[in-house]
């Protein structure tokens, strides 16, 4: 397995201007009443595991082996990097579509009210989330 090593100074996510949580739009009253992305596991077992955690950020790694999903969840803004390949069936208030996620790859999010997912492929997904706090 390759290890891609991922230093927080080159993401400077300390530095970035990000709204508190409940002045996001995407988080309302529902997504406080769920469990946070870290928090959140799959069938009673945890997914995520916390990597790093400040006044100023958390980091965790999230593990999706084959047939293992993450019960509905919101997030807070963040950002992400995908470690390695997968296909993840996602649900969210806009319905339920596939995502073929590839490695190397990173997002931004705003934040999520709610989602679901369940990996519908044949190898283990692992993302890495850095939240800003």
């Amino acid at each position: 397995m390759i290890r891609r090593t991922i230093t927080l100074a080159a993401l400077a996510l300390s530095s970035c201007a990000t709204p508190a949580p409940a002045q996001t739009p995407a988080l309302t009253q529902q997504a406080t009443a769920l469990p946070h992305a870290f928090e959140a596991g799959w069938k009673g077992e945890k997914v995520c595991e916390s990597l790093f955690e400040n006044d100023k950020l958390r980091a965790g790694r999230c593990t999706f082996p084959p047939g293992v999903g993450h019960e509905r969840h919101f997030h807070r803004p963040h950002w992400g990097y995908i470690v390695t390949d997968s296909t993840m069936r996602i649900t969210d208030a806009s319905g339920t579509n596939v995502r073929v996620l590839k490695a190397g790859t990173s997002w931004w999010s705003d934040g999520i009210a709610w989602h679901q997912a369940v990996n519908i492929g044949e190898t283990t997904g692992v993302y890495i989330i850095y939240e800003p706090k």
